[in-house]
């Protein structure tokens, strides 16, 4: 067997491995399997059995003929299996199922986490589940987990270990054990920077990157890392807190216990803040909206909107800098609530930051763009980590926790909302 795959590779790992090479190339025979993973003819022949067997792969017609016989083209069947995401914030809960090819089937908005107790808010999360899978019409038994996406840090036992002070009722809550008793699902919990990395992988949309960064801003600033495919973790999980990064020794408080954070002092709350300051006027209906109403003023040539969205955007760039430099980055995606709306505002500043000061920028170029989902790009990287988790498991793979039964089914309330 070749090293492309290693020696003594398990049966999960081989199976994980044709998974992901037949979601990335979207058709392709046995053949070209067996090329791209370094696995024999027989085992790929093996493996692949079992996948049509499971239904989750199925034989679509031929390749064009080369001379002899065509080959059988297979392809992921995308309804085989689903996963659920959520996305856990102050200002909104968001909600997303997505079929194994990561495509979006069913999507749902609630009111935030900040509004009620946590356990009150995790009977509600049971509800709304409840009534996106029935409105989609999916069958419960097909859906392999739940993927729950919040600010970091994360632990892996309880959940959110430190929080803003809008959301301190959710510090230490055990999160993950009250949602795998709500819904009877396996639960896997993630930052909301991390999960979008991996959903941008699973989306398919990282071209030929190698080591790319989603740099996430929602309420915060964070990033996700992935290497050749793999998250790269660090010691806790909760690697690319690139908002916690100081750039003003004498900066102002941070909520992490830091100053001078990036966060602290170019974050979403505080450009809304220094907006109101400055005399701009916002609707005040929180600071997402007030983010979005600033960032509007700012593309509609507004002077006061464009400089602190300006300021904001150079000490973002810092914090891409230190990070390209860190990880030998080649590809930054913008990605998140807040990107999404002003992501055009912060991509010249970043690149610019870049081109003039980025250690390796004589050896390779550093690709910058947008996420084509950024608005959701969480919760799509929930429902993307337990696919992954399930489907074509990682090294990197390691919050999830398991139901103490067998069973896969969602609870379905029986006051479910219709």
């Amino acid at each position: 067997m070749s090293t492309a795959v290693g020696p003594r590779v398990s049966h999960l790992s081989t199976q994980a491995a044709l998974l992901d090479v037949i979601r990335g190339a979207g058709r392709i025979s046995r053949v070209d399997l067996a090329r791209r993973t370094g696995l024999t003819g027989a085992t790929v022949s093996i493996v692949v059995r079992k996948l049509i067997d499971e239904g989750m792969v199925v034989e679509a017609g031929r390749a064009e003929s080369t001379g002899g016989k065509p080959a059988v083209l297979l392809e992921l069947d995308p309804d085989a299996r689903f996963a659920i995401g959520v996305h856990l914030e102050q200002s909104g809960i968001t909600y997303v199922l997505s079929n194994l090819g990561g495509a979006v089937v069913g999507r749902w908005r609630h009111t935030g986490a900040e509004t009620g107790d946590p356990s009150r808010v995790v009977e509600r999360i049971s509800l709304d589940l409840t009534a996106l899978i029935e409105s989609v019409g999916v069958e419960p038994d097909l859906i392999v987990g739940l993927g729950v996406v919040s600010p970091g840090p994360l632990t892996g036992s309880v959940g959110m270990a430190l929080t803003r002070p809008t959301m301190n009722a959710w510090t230490d809550f055990p999160l993950a054990e009250a949602l795998q008793r709500a819904t009877g699902l396996p639960v896997m919990l993630e930052n909301d920077a991390t999960a979008a990395a991996v959903g941008e992988y699973w989306a398919g949309t990282r071209g030929s990157s190698t080591c790319f960064a989603a740099l996430y801003m929602g309420v915060g600033l964070g990033s996700g890392l992935m290497v050749r495919g793999d998250l790269y973790r660090g010691a806790s999980s909760n690697t690319g807190e690139v908002g916690h990064i100081c750039v003003e020794l004498d900066g102002p408080q941070c909520w992490c216990g830091g100053r001078g954070c990036v966060e602290a002092l170019a974050g979403p709350e505080v450009v809304v803040a220094q907006a109101r300051a400055a005399g701009v006027d916002l609707p005040g209906t929180g600071h997402d909206k007030d983010f979005a109403a600033l960032t509007r003023l700012a593309l509609a040539d507004d002077d006061r909107a464009k400089e602190i969205l300006h300021r904001s955007a150079r000490y973002v760039a810092l914090a891409a800098q230190a990070l390209a430099n860190l990880m030998d980055l080649d590809r930054i995606v913008l990605t998140g609530p807040a990107f999404a709306q002003a992501g055009s505002l912060y991509v010249p500043a970043i690149r610019d930051q870049l081109d003039r000061s980025f250690f390796a920028r004589t050896t390779h170029p550093i690709e910058v763009d947008i996420s084509l989902h950024a608005a959701e790009a969480a919760a799509i990287g929930g429902a993307a980590l337990v696919l992954q988790s399930e489907l074509a498991p990682r090294a990197s793979s390691t919050r999830a926790l398991r139901s103490p039964t067998s069973s896969r089914v969602l609870r379905l309330p029986a006051h479910a909302i219709h």
